[in-house]
Parts: structure tokens; C-alpha cells; sequence
């Protein structure tokens, strides 16, 4: 009697620890588990990718375990549509191989088998086991303890151990439509609080992406940072330099290209992740916190959000243009002032000295650098331009791109850069007459009722049939 008494307590106080700690584990140190069955969550089969469900439904008549995991499972829960659908089994990679005959296996960190269905590809990942074995052509890691091969296989509770934060430690189960909720997965999305799943040192020292991962899932999901899982960021923030740059040109594109990047740039620059991607942009800020490179730097990030939200383009050739801009005219400075290069061939020199720095951090493929340049030729002969060859110089390719990075300029710098930006924005709304009298230096009626650059930005358009500038490029 005494013993089942004491057990009883035993497990009210386990009840009570499990709730004030969600990530409290078992003896056998795994995660918690809350089991949701299907009358008690709210995703449909019809919510989830038809090819999806057909690598779920044939992995399980196999006899292998099959789970949607991750995020398609957390954004169903809170009622958005997933971008794309992650499925995890028991299966080896090979396994899944032989099951699928339109299947490729992928990585070499990380052996993943690609499903593909036209252009839907749905990505399966072997469970995840702890790293028990010193054989690095399965596990590997490097003197940070980031970890650089990771083909551990295990069960479905050690996987769910080494998922980054616990609203992606939710599995939905085909067999029988329930939901395996790891380390209060659920209770964290109740919450609204983003929560690393394991010693946040450790996971960010095995991945340090995981950092920018942290950052974007808060932006995205509307959650707050858990304390431990923010406390550590600011310290290992250096620990991106070591990424290889490829892969940060695809996390970027993730942070400022999803309709975020205002709060993205904000948190990035609290938690000191800002510099070990863009350094030269990140050390103009520092010497003018409120300078024109801040001013510049939050119109492209409010102006990118503003066009994707309007479901408009955006491109990464006008988006390092705009960011390194001021990067670019502080090396030209330097060059012109240490070869006594003339401004026009210190600034060509710059350009390559700039994305050759750049691309040290973030790896920007060759299609958008070289356009880059092309814009920011176009900054210097806006003002030499004023006259005939205005004309031909709206023919140019990335004209309207250049055109609006001067716009952006205008409200970063006004001054000079204003008045040109004026200019240019009569010349660009004005028809064949009134184009001729600005060339000749006279005024005209569209001339006189137009506002200045960033008047024009932060008011209306008029009624009168005139079109704001296009921002970000969208011709290219």
C-alpha cells in the first residue's frame, strides 16, 4: 500500500515537472510524448499534397513506419497551407529507393531520398540516431562541434531529439491519423513561444544556422524567443563565418525574400547575426548608425516586404545592389584616393573588390552579380545624362532597376540625390514634348506639379494619370 502511494506521488510530481518543463524527459533521456488522436486536432488528409500522401500511404503498406513531419505539420495545426510536405520512415535511403523508381537520393552531410511528381518533390528522411559511433563516414564533426556528416539512423524518439526546435517535433501518423507532439511541441505553438529542442549551445555549435533558423521561424510564426534558446545567440553569432557560402546564399534568400524582412533585419542586428553575413554593410552602420546606409538599408527591406505582399517581384540583383551600395562608394573612395583612379575607374575597380568580399559570407551566383554592376554603373551616368542621351539611356536593360535604386537613394540622401531623383522622375513621366524641355533646361506643366522623389514615396499618387516608380527592379 505504501509503495503504490509513493508511486502515485511519484508520478503527480513527474505530471507536475513535465508541466513547467515541456522538454522534460523519461529515464532513458528522450523527449516527453503527448499522443493526439484524430478527433483531437484539426488536420484533414484533404489539407495535405495528394503526392505526399502517396509516398506516406506506400511506405506504410511496405510495412515501414511513415510520418509527415516538421513544418507541414506545425503550419497545418495553425491553419496555413505548407509550402512543401517532409516525410520521415524507418526506411533506409536505399530502402525508399527501391520503393520509388521516380526517387533520387541526395546529400552527402545529410542522405535524403527526393520523391518526384513533375515538379512537386516530396523529401524523405531516414529517423535520426544519436551519434554513438566514431566512424566518421557516418558522423563527423569538426573542433566547433559543428557537425559536418550526420547518417545516424535510429527510432522515431531519438529523431525527434534531434529536430532543432519543438514546434517541428510534430509527426502525423498514416497509420492511424494521430499526432506524436515531442517536448510540448503543441504546448509551444499554444504558446506562441519558439523553444530549442536540447542544450541550445550544443544545437547551435552542431549547426549554427540554426541561429538564422531561430530568428526567421519567430518572424514567421509570431512567436517570442524562449529565453535559454536566445541566451547563447549574441556569443556564437561568429560561428556563421565558418558556413560554407553557398548554403548562406540560400538562407538569406529565406530571411529577406518572404515577406519578413523588416523584422528580420531587426532581430538579425539585435542577436549579432547581421555582421557574419554582410560585414561591409554591417561596418557602415557602425560608424553612422544613422546615416544614409541605415536610412538606404531599411527602405529596401520595407520595400521588398511592400512588394511581396502586393505579390510582385523582387531580385536578388536589386537587392545586393541596393544593400551594398554604400560599401561600393566608401572602397571606391579609398581606391580613387590610394591609385589616384578617377571616380568613374575607382568605382569599376570597387565593384569586384565589393562582391569578391561579399561572396566570402554569402556565395551570389554570377546571374545577379553581373547585373548588379550594371546598376550601379547607371548611378553615375543619371547625372551625366541630363541632356540627349537621357533618351537612349531609358533603352538601357536595367534602367527602370537603376532608376529605382535612385529613387531609395533619394530618400536615404536627399540633397543632390534628391534633385536628381526629381529630375529623373519628370523625365521618366513626361511625353516626347515635355521630355525635349527638360532636356533644354525649361520647366513644364507635369515639371511644376511634380513632387519631390520622396514626397512622391510617402504620399499617393496624383489623380492626374501619372505612375509612382515600380520599386526593386521589377523590370529585370
Amino acid at each position: 500500500m505504501f509503495r503504490r502511494i509513493t508511486q502515485f506521488c511519484k508520478q503527480l510530481f513527474d505530471d507536475a515537472q513535465t508541466a513547467k518543463n515541456p522538454q522534460s524527459t523519461h529515464e532513458d533521456g528522450l523527449l516527453s510524448l503527448e499522443i493526439i488522436p484524430r478527433d483531437g486536432h484539426n488536420i484533414s488528409r484533404r489539407q495535405i499534397s495528394e503526392n505526399a500522401l502517396k509516398v506516406l500511404y506506400r511506405l506504410h503498406k511496405a510495412g515501414y513506419q511513415a510520418y509527415l513531419v516538421g513544418g507541414g505539420v506545425r503550419d497545418l495545426l495553425l491553419g496555413h497551407q505548407p509550402k512543401d510536405f517532409d516525410v520521415v520512415t524507418d526506411a533506409t535511403p536505399e530502402d525508399i529507393k527501391k520503393q520509388f523508381r521516380n526517387c533520387r537520393l541526395v546529400g552527402r552531410r545529410f542522405r535524403l531520398a527526393h520523391i518526384m511528381f513533375g515538379r512537386e518533390i516530396i523529401e524523405v528522411a531516414t529517423f535520426r540516431g544519436h551519434h554513438t559511433e566514431t566512424n566518421d563516414k557516418i558522423s563527423k564533426t569538426n573542433a566547433s562541434g559543428r557537425l559536418l556528416r550526420d547518417n545516424v539512423y535510429g527510432s522515431i524518439d531519438e529523431d525527434a531529439q534531434r529536430r532543432d526546435f519543438t514546434v517541428n517535433a510534430l509527426y502525423y501518423n498514416i497509420g492511424d491519423y494521430s499526432i506524436r507532439s515531442y517536448g510540448g511541441g503543441i504546448q509551444d505553438l499554444n504558446n506562441q513561444t519558439l523553444r530549442l529542442i536540447g542544450d541550445p549551445e550544443t544545437r547551435y555549435r552542431e549547426d549554427p544556422v540554426r541561429m538564422l533558423r531561430a530568428v526567421r521561424f519567430a518572424t514567421k510564426l509570431g512567436m517570442r524567443l524562449d529565453e535559454a534558446t536566445a541566451a547563447p545567440i549574441k556569443s556564437l553569432a561568429p560561428l556563421l563565418k565558418d558556413i560554407p557560402a553557398a548554403r548562406m546564399y540560400e538562407e538569406v534568400l529565406k530571411l529577406f525574400f518572404a515577406g519578413k524582412a523588416v523584422q528580420n533585419l531587426r532581430m538579425l542586428r539585435e542577436y549579432h547575426l547581421f555582421a557574419p553575413l554582410f560585414p561591409l554593410v554591417e561596418a557602415q552602420l557602425h560608424d553612422e548608425p544613422k546615416g544614409p546606409a541605415m536610412r538606404l538599408l531599411a527602405e529596401v527591406m520595407q520595400n521588398t516586404d511592400a512588394r511581396i505582399a502586393e505579390d510582385k517581384p523582387v531580385t536578388p540583383t536589386f537587392f545586393y545592389a541596393a544593400i551594398l551600395w554604400y560599401p561600393l562608394q566608401a572602397r571606391a573612395q579609398d581606391i580613387a584616393l590610394e591609385s589616384g583612379l578617377s571616380p568613374y575607374d575607382a568605382m569599376f575597380a570597387a565593384m569586384g573588390d565589393v562582391f569578391e568580399q561579399q561572396c566570402q559570407t554569402i556565395s551570389i551566383p554570377r546571374r545577379f552579380s553581373v547585373p548588379a554592376r550594371d546598376i550601379w554603373q547607371l548611378q553615375q551616368r543619371f547625372e551625366r545624362s541630363k541632356n540627349g542621351r537621357a533618351i537612349k539611356l531609358l533603352e538601357h536593360p536595367k534602367f527602370r532597376a537603376a532608376y529605382d535604386l535612385l529613387l531609395l537613394r533619394a530618400v536615404a540622401e536627399g540633397g543632390n540625390t534628391a534633385a536628381l531623383a526629381e529630375w529623373w522622375q519628370q523625365f521618366v513621366e513626361a511625353d516626347d514634348e515635355q521630355r525635349q524641355l527638360l532636356i533644354k533646361g525649361g520647366s513644364n506643366k507635369c515639371g511644376q506639379r511634380n513632387r519631390s522623389a520622396q514626397q512622391r514615396r510617402r504620399r499617393p499618387p496624383r489623380r492626374n494619370g501619372n505612375k509612382p516608380a515600380d520599386g526593386n527592379g521589377a523590370a529585370e
